[in-house]
């Protein structure tokens, strides 16, 4: 089985590091410099190529930081990352030619059509605009976007509908990787289950692996072969989603992925966190 990612014993903080403080979460120094925090903190996965892989936990717990080290967009203090093969590190460019990443703080020119939007970005791969247009057609009938909505201004559009035109844009590259950083926090029901088909067409119909990061645990339970549980930077569990339901006790009924959470964690996930 080919492994489309291989993560070994990553570890990364953000601010100034003094080792008399490696066991601490946050910690401010001496010289008044910002808190040490460890953000992931020694993280060991695989992801085999065409599943969709979650990775769950409340915000602040290190998935959004996880992802943009398998992206390229930040390097770890320890550990390796292999995408294909290739060293996220030492071979950067080699990976970014195979992954494409969707986050919510994705940027367009709102006064824009989605299409003129892709456009623009297809020139920025060296793309050919009539055989983009086409390629662009074809991707938004298959995510859903009626030809009326790819010509309308993107401010005239729903944060569901942006989400679809950001994965479209992603899939612009033909990416063999796609990195989706919680992809539908802060829609609506329905917008969310939109999302959440698109994600699975991508993984049947173009056999895309999928990265997906999740507060959301009936998202994971739903869309995710696997999942891996992560709290405070560490992973605390990884397994299928009924896997993971075998880890505690029936306790008189079938558990559920967020009794699992809540056993593993101690934390109760907000109701603003669950969307």
């Amino acid at each position: 089985m080919v492994q489309a990612i291989v993560v070994n014993n990553i570890y990364k903080t953000f601010g100034k590091v003094d080792t008399s403080m490696r066991k601490q979460i946050f910690k401010s120094n001496s010289n008044g410099d910002k808190p040490v925090v460890i953000a992931v903190d020694h993280v060991s996965f695989e992801v085999n190529e065409g599943e969709i892989f979650g990775v769950l936990g409340p915000n602040g717990s290190g998935k959004s930081t996880l992802i943009r080290l398998i992206a390229t967009l930040l390097l770890p203090d320890k550990g390796d990352i292999q995408v294909f093969g290739y060293d996220a590190v030492q071979q950067p460019v080699k990976v970014q030619r195979l992954i494409n990443r969707v986050s919510v703080e994705a940027n367009f020119f709102k006064k824009l059509s989605p299409m003129e939007n892709l456009l623009y970005g297809a020139r920025l791969y060296g793309m050919n605009g009539k055989e983009t247009r086409i390629r662009l057609e074809e991707i938004f009938q298959r995510l859903g976007l009626k030809k009326r909505l790819i010509y309308k201004p993107m401010d005239e559009m729903s944060r569901g509908m942006q989400e679809k035109v950001a994965i479209a844009r992603a899939l612009l590259s033909r990416p063999r990787l796609l990195l989706i950083d919680e992809p539908t926090i802060g829609l609506d029901q329905r917008s969310k289950r939109d999302v959440q088909e698109v994600i699975e067409k991508l993984n049947q119909e173009f056999s895309t692996t999928i990265l997906l990061t999740t507060n959301d645990v009936v998202e994971a339970d739903n869309l995710c072969d696997r999942i891996a549980i992560i709290d405070r930077g560490k992973i605390v569990a990884l397994d299928t989603p009924e896997g993971l339901k075998q880890i505690i006790s029936p306790n008189g009924h079938e558990p559920t992925l967020e009794e699992v959470y809540l056993e593993l964690t101690g934390k109760v996930l907000m109701k603003e966190e669950m969307g």
